[in-house]
C-alpha cells in the first residue's frame, strides 16, 4: 500500500532541455542549432520548450523494473540557453520551469485513489548538454532537485517529497527528442505510502526553440 513517487524537473525533467544524439560535426557551427544539424545557432537568452512525446507518459515508478507508482500524459518544461559554444563542446542552460498536469495523471497502488498535484520544486535547475547528446540537470546555487507529490488515498491527503543530485538524460536528433530513464530519486519525507525509492522516465520531443526543432551538434 505504497505509493509511488514521482520526479521532478527534470526531468524533465526534470526538464528538461535539448535534443541530440551522434553529433553532425559542423565546423564553426554551434552545440545547439535549428534548421537541421550544423544549422543556425540558437542564441543565448533563446528559449527552448517541449512537452512529452506523442503517445508516451512519464513515470515514477517504485522499482526500476517495476510497474506500480505514478503516471501522467501531460508534462512540459522551459529552459533559457545561457551558453551556445561552437561545437564540439557543451551548451548550458537554465531550467526555469517543469510542469505535469495532474489531471492526467493516475496511480495503480493500492490505497491511492488519484494524485492531487506534483510540483517541482527548487527551481532554476542548471541544464548541461554536450556534443555527445548527453544532458546533465543539478541543482542550482547548492540547493535540491526536489519534487513534492501529492495524493488522495484511503487515508486521506498524504504529500511525499522526493530528492536527486542529479538527472542525466540523452538528446536524439532524429526526432529531436530528450529521454530519462529510471532517474532515481529518494524519498525525504512522507507516509508509508510514499515509495522510499521513485524512478522516473520521460520522453520530451520535440524540443523547439520559437517553434523550430532543436539539434545538437
Amino acid at each position: 500500500m505504497r505509493t509511488r513517487p514521482f520526479l521532478t524537473l527534470a526531468a524533465a525533467v526534470a526538464a528538461l532541455t535539448l535534443p541530440a544524439i551522434a553529433p553532425a560535426s559542423a565546423a564553426g557551427g554551434a552545440v545547439l542549432t535549428t534548421g537541421g544539424a550544423g544549422g543556425t545557432p540558437v542564441a543565448v537568452g533563446d528559449v527552448l520548450a517541449a512537452r512529452l512525446a506523442s503517445g508516451t507518459s512519464a513515470t515514477l515508478y517504485s522499482s526500476a523494473t517495476g510497474t506500480s507508482g505514478v503516471s501522467c500524459t501531460a508534462s512540459t518544461f522551459a529552459a533559457t540557453v545561457t551558453d551556445n559554444p561552437a561545437a564540439p563542446g557543451t551548451a548550458t542552460e537554465s531550467v526555469t520551469g517543469h510542469t505535469f498536469d495532474s489531471g492526467s495523471c493516475t496511480s495503480n497502488v493500492v490505497g491511492v485513489l488519484g494524485v492531487s498535484g506534483i510540483t517541482v520544486d527548487n527551481l532554476p535547475y542548471t541544464a548541461t548538454v554536450d556534443s555527445g547528446g548527453t544532458l546533465t540537470v543539478t541543482p542550482a546555487g547548492g540547493s535540491t532537485i526536489q519534487t513534492t507529490v501529492k495524493l488522495r488515498t484511503l487515508l486521506g491527503s498524504v504529500t511525499c517529497v522526493y530528492r536527486a543530485a542529479a538527472l542525466t538524460g540523452k538528446a536524439d536528433n532524429a526526432d529531436s527528442s530528450i529521454a530519462f530513464t529510471n532517474q532515481q530519486f529518494t524519498k525525504v519525507s512522507g507516509s508509508s505510502l510514499c515509495f522510499s525509492n521513485g524512478y522516473f522516465t520521460a520522453k520530451y520531443a520535440p524540443v523547439t526553440d520559437a517553434g523550430a526543432p532543436v539539434h545538437v551538434n
